[in-house]
């Protein structure tokens, strides 16, 4: 499933609620489902700078897609990783890059948070691109 498509999925879900309780409710069971990251990876050089909360992110290429896993000790901010991580993760480096992240202004996410989760957001898909300019530069490399 394309990106697009994806993002389009998750702005459908979302539509389904009414209020933000609910949304948040939704974000804190998405963040259950999130696929973590195994405790090796739980260390300073993978948290991601600029969010209030701890969270971690590893990034692996496996057959030419980046696949992310990730924790975060705090269930909302797991929640919007898990709705990163599920847009992102499993697909080509070249394809994270050229991601329009537009949908998180879409379901409205950017603006129902406090401004330092709001700072964490940035920082989270920043980093998830990093990740994957490293891929496709190494790639590029060979």
């Amino acid at each position: 499933m394309s990106i697009k498509e994806i993002q389009a999925e998750i702005v459908d879900e979302f539509s389904m609620f009414d209020d933000w309780m609910q949304r948040y409710e939704y974000m804190i069971a998405l963040g259950k489902s999130l696929p973590l990251i195994e405790e090796q990876h739980k260390i300073d050089g993978n948290l991601i700078k600029g969010c209030q909360s701890k969270v971690w992110v590893h990034a692996e290429m496996k057959e030419g897609k980046v696949v992310f896993t990730a924790d975060s000790d705090a269930i909302i901010t797991k929640g919007i990783i898990a709705i990163l991580l599920r847009t992102l993760s499993n697909q080509s480096p070249k394809d994270i890059l050229n991601a329009d992240m537009h949908y998180i202004d879409e379901i409205g996410l950017k603006e129902h948070l406090s401004p330092t989760r709001a700072n964490g957001l940035v920082s989270m898909i920043k980093q998830l691109k990093l990740y994957a300019l490293a891929f496709e530069s190494q790639k590029n490399n060979v």
